[in-house]
């Protein structure tokens, strides 16, 4: 059988910031996302073509936007006491982009999963110090599951003492979470390799010794 794929078109309207989200996905892998503030569509990667003119223009997203201001503010209302206000608690990771060595530039990038609503702050620090300088942020990325996620990356360069961290905290209850990073330390990691080495060379020797003497056994 075929392989199936999942298109998706996810309009978000809400209260908070932003209030207006539109993404489309692809296996939510998100292909294009609409620029309120520009009006026009914007691919996520960079090989992907322009978005056709003639589709699904910004008049026609503006009638879809007044519709869903419309429900939001209908169902907020009419649904106010009755159902219990919907958020997701988010899930945080950091990692590099490559392998990290002491010196070397490179890249951290921020995971953050399980979003609901689709409003939220990233923030990073270094050893407790806001960084702000190179950081970047993608648009939410809605998922099969109805959450979203969203990263955030920062250009590094790894030292000893460093302690990276992502902040991510929710709009509305300020509930905050936070993950760390650590270089990892080279010199531990080179004595680690250095005394495995020696073990398994005296494990070597040790067992060559006892295949002889089990020789000798067996020859006498």
């Amino acid at each position: 059988d075929p392989a199936s794929h999942l298109l998706a078109e996810v309009l978000t309207c809400q209260p908070d910031t932003p209030s207006l989200d539109l993404s489309i996905t692809l296996d939510e892998e998100q292909l294009f996302w609409f620029d309120f503030p520009g009006s026009h569509w914007t691919p996520q990667l960079p090989h992907l073509p322009p978005w056709p003119a003639g589709l699904e223009t910004p008049p026609d997203i503006l009638q879809e936007v007044q519709l869903c201001q419309e429900l939001r503010k209908s169902l907020s209302q009419a649904l106010s006491g009755f159902l219990p206000e919907s958020r997701g608690i988010p899930v945080v990771s950091i990692f590099p982009v490559l392998p990290p060595f002491l010196g070397e530039p490179n890249t951290l990038v921020c995971l953050v999963e399980n979003i609901f609503p689709p409003a939220l702050d990233i923030t990073w620090t270094l050893s407790g110090v806001p960084v702000t300088r190179g950081v970047t942020h993608s648009p939410y990325t809605p998922t099969s599951d109805l959450t979203f996620r969203r990263y955030s990356q920062i250009p590094i360069v790894p030292a000893v003492g460093d302690v990276h961290a992502c902040v991510v905290t929710t709009q509305g209850d300020n509930a905050t979470v936070v993950a760390y990073w650590v270089p990892p330390d080279t010199a531990l990691d080179e004595g680690l390799d250095t005394a495995l080495a020696g073990a398994a060379m005296a494990l070597g020797i040790v067992l060559a010794l006892l295949g002889v003497t089990l020789a000798m056994v067996a020859r006498r």
